[in-house]
């Protein structure tokens, strides 16, 4: 998520499955009345999947919508409001995909082909300004110059052809776009019923309808709580598997594991220290993710130059982490360091199969001795003592991280003072938004499976004001020259994630995130992964006896 999703945009993957406990055999009536428990690490922001913003938001609306595509429990694509993996042109620009004819909004209104180009218009409409509506000019005709306000909405590359048939036209081919399709992002939306809503469309349960799974219900912005309950006109909710989820907001892995050891949770995140001491526990699980952990280094704040400007200071940063000590002695909850900006078993080689991570090797490791030759080359520039924020989220590992990070590289480096603030998830990242931070401890997830997902959070135009023409470039005939040459494409992949993060020192990446729980054995159904929403609802059930 790019953050989104990364992008959302995306916080280690901590969203909370729970469910209340019973070992004993229920009715129908029973099992009704008592619903699956669900924790959140923060608040839901939105029901408008055009103004998404976090992981809570993606899970929830991945929950309550539905998109032409979803993923399996192994992350391959299947058919959801689509009938079938689309038809794809010789050239790889044009995409035709039917709509099954059995779909349905909450409020009886049939789902429509129009319905998904009207969403996909409202998001690149530059009026509204939305987050991720860069996935659209990324990979739609037309999307970059509509955004730019040089050609009018109506030119975007999609067009209901009838009810039930939706073609789509790329401005360039992307192997990956199936794969995006299942993001919110390009989720449908009822167009009479956004626009009788207004402003108020997605601040409120009520104002919304739904096609997904589930309906949302008890929630409004600010709201630390909400249900999910199973949607009666879904077209497929005979498979739902839970009546009705409950969410309650927690914050904090303590509290989840007194709750889970209460039996008030089925299931709990486990971080730190808490990871470590329950290895051993028969509830213990890990899953992994394909969300990283890294530092964002904005350059330019409030039209002034950071000291992150400087090359030699953000190699020394990027250089003087312990990876290894971060990872294993504070986050300890099975998280891996990790060497590059792809994580590890996320994508592979098109023509051999090898992981991008193996292909494409260790980048900035951490070395003190050529960390402090970077430092003594920044102070001669920039002043013998330096100053940097360090924004984090309000997330108790993220806490635990940024101090250490504080303590650790003050320690290393003499005249560094790291000023760590910690702000509710949705406040940081809209500061990020508008560039004022210093550096962003932060959490990515890909949108898509591809790495260009990551990589192009580089590209220039970033909210860290980082800027590289060579990467651009680099980018650019990834997406143009070698669109359809796979292995030429993916060496030039390859040679951009090191001209960003090892070259040039873009951003710092910390550590490859696995999702560590305490899960009751009766809790089934858990689909974690490595894109798009990082869990579905869809499966989840109790298992009764």
């Amino acid at each position: 998520m790019k953050k989104v999703i990364k992008p959302f945009i995306g916080l280690t993957l901590v969203v909370m499955f729970v469910s209340g406990c019973s070992g004993s055999t229920k009715t129908k009536e029973t099992q009704e009345t008592k619903p699956l428990n669900l924790m959140s690490p923060s608040e839901l922001t939105t029901l408008d999947t055009s103004v998404m913003l976090d992981f809570p938001d993606a899970i929830v609306q991945t929950a309550a919508f539905e998109g032409l595509y979803a993923l399996d429990d192994k992350d391959q694509l299947i058919p959801a409001a689509a009938k079938a993996l689309p038809e794809i042109s010789e050239d790889g620009k044009t995409y035709t995909i039917k709509l099954r004819d059995d779909a349905k909004w909450s409020n009886d209104d049939p789902v429509t082909a129009a319905d998904f180009e009207y969403a996909w218009k409202k998001m690149i409409d530059p009026k509204n300004g939305f987050v991720y509506s860069f996935l659209v000019v990324d990979t739609i005709l037309n999307a970059e110059e509509i955004s730019a306000g040089n050609k009018p909405v109506a030119e975007l590359g999609v067009k209901a052809l009838d009810n039930h048939t939706l073609e789509v036209k790329l401005k360039e081919a992307k192997p990956y776009f199936t794969s995006v399709l299942a993001f919110p992002t390009f989720f449908p939306q009822n167009q009479k019923f956004v626009e009788k809503m207004g402003a108020d469309y997605g601040t409120t349960s009520e104002n919304v309808v739904y096609n997904g799974p589930f309906v949302v219900e008890n929630w409004k912005q600010t709201d630390l709580n909400w249900d999910l309950k199973k949607n009666e006109k879904y077209w497929d909710q005979s498979n739902v598997k839970s009546d009705k989820i409950h969410y309650e907001v927690v914050k904090e892995a303590s509290t989840a594991l007194n709750l889970f050891e209460d039996g008030q949770l089925d299931v709990a995140t486990v971080t730190g220290e808490l990871a470590k001491q329950n290895q051993s526990n028969p509830d213990y699980h890990s899953y992994p993710t394909a969300t990283m952990n890294y530092i964002r280094l904005n350059q330019k704040r409030k039209d002034k130059d950071t000291p992150l400007e400087n090359e030699n200071l953000r190699k020394a940063l990027a250089l003087g982490i312990d990876k290894e000590n971060l990872v294993n002695n504070i986050i300890a909850d099975g998280s891996k360091p990790l060497y590059g900006a792809v994580t590890e078993g996320f994508v592979s080689n098109p023509e051999t199969g090898v992981d991008f991570r193996k292909e494409a090797g260790d980048l900035m490791m951490y070395n003190k001795e050529e960390a402090l030759k970077y430092w003594e080359l920044a102070k001669k520039e920039l002043g013998d003592n330096i100053t940097l924020d360090l924004m984090i989220t309000d997330d108790g590992s993220y806490k635990k991280m940024g101090e250490s990070l504080q303590g650790s590289l003050e320690k290393l480096f003499s005249g560094l003072t790291i000023n760590v603030t910690a702000l509710p998830t949705e406040t940081a990242l809209n500061l990020s938004r508008e560039s004022d931070y210093d550096m962003f401890l932060i959490y990515w997830t890909p949108d898509y499976q591809d790495p260009i997902s990551t990589l192009n959070m580089l590209r220039t135009g970033n909210d860290r004001n980082y800027s590289n023409a060579k990467y651009d470039e680099l980018l650019d005939d990834a997406s143009q020259k070698y669109a359809t040459d796979l292995e030429k494409r993916w060496e030039t992949l390859i040679a951009a994630e090191k001209e960003g993060i090892e070259n040039t020192a873009g951003m710092i990446i910390i550590s490859q995130n696995q999702q560590s729980v305490l899960q009751g054995e009766q809790v089934k159904g858990l689909n974690y992964h490595t894109f798009a929403a990082p869990l579905t609802l869809k499966n989840v059930y109790k298992e009764t006896k």
